[in-house]
């Protein structure tokens, strides 16, 4: 029936609060058009041509290309707000649980602290003098055991896999006497990260960063001071661009450790820019051929 008198916005409020919420459905529109007189007919009009057109002339993106989570969160407020709380609520997760062992360390020490730190984060530890590790079981249970051992210092620990990053080192520098750490597979170690190992130079041995995606070479370049390492594993670093000449620096930077991984594809050559270039096979060379 006629809507007479005010605006339609004003007779039904709901209307607005329907644009509100981004609820972009041009039959909604239609049902509020039925009956409507000028002119707010042609309000309703340009209405209906934003809702069935939000980004105005241009295309509307394929959700092929930009997956469709993205593709809701471009047209619904609601999708955009569910991600960005998803977001902060695995940030203060990972807040939470790289957050400094204090009470512990005040009434069991660093050691100790350190232990429990490792073990809540389903790692391993081992104190000096130990032949065997402290972990978790297959449900994430740990004994307390190593609280007896708190004036043994921690020598090695495997954090493989875990999400320690720069503020859950707060945790283990207090370690004078750590000789192996394990860190690979660590999506949250980055070249931040490893800035702070140089609290380490006088003890580290072995250190594994294997299969970390957020190391590249400029963090690499901090650990010339750990002097004392004997084993260093760089396998599979995605974000180190060129790991031949990476691994030769490597070499060069510690000449006394032995660097694992960072080999460069089979056939692969460095050009003069340090750029790892595909190699040609020599049987498809001529004689006295320089490669291009």
């Amino acid at each position: 029936m006629p809507v007479g008198g005010g605006g339609w916005s004003q007779r039904l409020p709901f209307a607005k609060e329907l644009f509100h919420l981004q609820l972009q459905v041009p039959q909604v529109l239609d049902l509020l058009g039925a009956g409507v007189q000028l002119p707010e007919k042609r309000q309703l009009q340009q209405c209906r041509a934003l809702a069935r057109h939000p980004y105005g002339s241009a295309a509307s993106p394929d959700p092929s290309k930009g997956g469709i989570l993205q593709y809701l969160c471009n047209r619904f407020y609601d999708i955009e707000y569910l991600v960005s709380w998803s977001a902060t609520l695995r940030y203060r997760n990972l807040r939470r649980k790289n957050a400094y062992c204090g009470y512990i360390k005040s009434i069991y020490g660093d050691n100790a602290a350190a232990a429990y730190f490792v073990l809540s984060h389903r790692g391993r530890v081992r104190f000096q003098g130990q032949e065997t590790w402290f972990c978790v079981d297959q449900r994430g249970n740990f004994s307390y055991d190593f609280v007896e051992l708190q004036d043994v210092p921690v020598v090695a620990i495997d954090l493989a896999g875990s999400v320690l990053n720069y503020d859950g080192l707060d945790n283990l520098v207090k370690l004078t006497a750590l000789k192996s750490l394990d860190l690979s597979r660590c999506p949250h170690v980055d070249d931040w990260t490893l800035t702070r190992l140089q609290v380490f130079k006088d003890s580290l041995e072995e250190l594994s960063l294997a299969g970390c995606p957020q190391v590249t070479e400029r963090g690499l370049a901090c650990l010339h001071l750990l002097e004392n390492l004997r084993r260093l594993d760089l396998s599979h670093l995605p974000s180190v661009p060129t790991p031949g000449l990476i691994r030769i620096l490597v070499e060069e930077m510690l000449p006394r450790c032995e660097v694992v991984g960072l080999a460069p594809a089979a056939g692969a050559q460095t050009s003069r820019d340090g750029r790892e270039e595909p190699g040609v096979p020599s049987g498809d060379r001529r004689a006295g051929e320089i490669p291009a």
